[in-house]
């Protein structure tokens, strides 16, 4: 709603109805000594155009960085018309789509999505959504050890080299409820998960096997074989895979000889902006026979009694519809507008679209670590990587990146904060969005400031 609609005398009249005095008296329950209490420096009145021009003076302060910053959010272009479209009032303003009657736009777009996610991750089912990668990664968790009834470990297997808030979050959601998660070393030459360190978990009772694509450091895991590693040892199989990447690979549902079993990851990717933080929303997807133990709403398609196409809200395994003790769980909802971005963002780019932005990510990464080389610096890993890459430093870090962030570039991130192995290395993302001239300006800010 851009403005406030109620008069004083508005006010006043409700407050009357109820039979309270003023605003106040709503919030009596709340100790004296725990309210903030008056706001002296906020100005008592200021006219529409003067909050608008200080909001837009406060967010120049921010500037506009050169952004090569990824670790989990990524800067891609959104054509125009997704926020455009997805902020109309039909889709902005919507709740969960329970009067199938009365929903039918929302219900098909949600079932479209699901429709694009099971086509990208080749898994038979899909839901509509998830809060954000890391806590759809700790359900998928759940999930597997709901699935998996022969194991009775309740052993989950972490690769260090997933994002570290996914594990941070999972330990949040997981470790509580009793089960052991455990990780697993990757190899510093190659950035992937050392298939020695989980070579020594085989034939144990091991719940499930997480494997990232790509992983945190922008590495290409070997996934087929990870794959089978989990099937070979009766585990079950979480992919956590870049939606984007999966536009240009194989997708998860084709690993190892019978696929992924859970499939989950972030959606940013798909038509969400770099906005302070959010919002995101996780995807899941799964094979058909775990369906019933998967999280969140799903849309199904159907006919009307009148032979006429409908869609509803099916396998509504969430609190409001069974008894609580039987949910699976009650996260989705206000993910639901993300959803709405990421399906209008797919539609306009469609399959030849996501693949040509997937490669020219691509391109540009290689692109930077030829330019980085050719200057005497060498990016860690020798496996080959999307997105991102280790770049070591003769410098802390942390003072690249602020003096870097002088210049107007915002340098990578530092990788010390969560692998103290690597305490003096960025983490460098390259999207679509560069031009060779941005890489060029990078380059060359770095190496002037390492020679100093």
């Amino acid at each position: 709603m851009p403005f406030i609609p109620h008069t004083e005398t508005d006010i006043q009249a409700m407050l009357a109805t109820i039979g309270v005095a003023d605003i106040d008296d709503l919030f009596d329950e709340i100790p004296e000594n725990l309210r903030a209490g008056e706001m002296h420096d906020i100005p008592t009145m200021m006219s529409e155009m003067d909050i608008s021009r200080l909001m837009m003076q406060r967010a120049h302060l921010d500037g506009l960085p050169l952004n090569f910053i990824g670790a989990g959010a990524y800067e891609h272009h959104i054509p125009a018309a997704v926020w455009q479209l997805t902020t109309r009032g039909e889709f902005y303003s919507a709740y969960t789509p329970y009067q199938a009657e009365a929903s039918q736009g929302t219900l098909q777009l949600i079932y479209e999505f699901q429709t694009m996610m099971t086509d990208l991750t080749a898994m038979d089912a899909s839901n509509a959504s998830l809060y954000d990668g890391a806590s759809a990664t700790a359900e998928a968790v759940l999930m597997a050890i709901r699935v998996n009834r022969k194991s009775k470990s309740r052993h989950i297997l972490l690769p260090k080299s997933l994002n570290p808030v996914y594990r941070k979050t999972i330990r949040a959601i997981c470790e509580p409820q009793g089960i052991k998660l455990s990780e697993i070393s990757f190899s510093q030459q190659t950035g992937k998960t050392d298939f020695s360190a989980l070579a020594e978990y085989s034939k144990q009772d091991i719940t499930a096997l997480v494997i990232p694509q790509i992983n945190f450091f922008g590495v290409i895991e070997e996934f087929d074989e990870l794959t089978q590693w989990a099937e070979d040892n009766g585990s079950i199989a979480i992919s956590v895979a870049n939606p984007l990447l999966l536009s240009v690979m194989k997708p998860p549902g084709e690993w190892g000889r019978q696929g992924i079993d859970i499939a989950v990851g972030e959606g940013q990717p798909l038509g969400a902006p770099l906005s302070s933080g959010g919002p995101y929303y996780g995807y899941m997807c799964c094979k058909k026979k775990h369906i019933r133990q998967m999280p969140g709403r799903i849309v199904g398609r159907t006919t009307d009694a009148d032979g006429k196409q409908g869609f509803v809200l099916t396998l509504q395994a969430r609190e409001q519809h069974i008894r609580r003790s039987k949910a699976t769980s009650n996260i989705c909802t206000n993910q639901g507008l993300v959803v709405t971005a990421s399906t209008i963002h797919m539609s306009l780019l469609g399959e030849e679209g996501l693949a040509r932005v997937a490669s020219q990510c691509y391109k540009n990464t290689h692109l930077l670590q030829e330019k980085l080389i050719a200057c005497g610096l060498t990016p860690l890993q020798s496996g080959d990587c999307f997105h991102e890459f280790i770049l070591p430093l003769d410098k802390p870090a942390n003072e690249v990146i602020d003096a870097m962030a002088e210049e107007g570039i915002s340098a990578g991130y530092n990788l010390s904060e969560d692998y103290p192995e690597f305490d003096s290395a960025l983490l460098v993302c390259v999207t679509e969005t560069k031009s060779e001239s941005d890489l060029d300006w990078y380059v060359a800010t770095l190496i002037r400031y390492l020679s100093q």
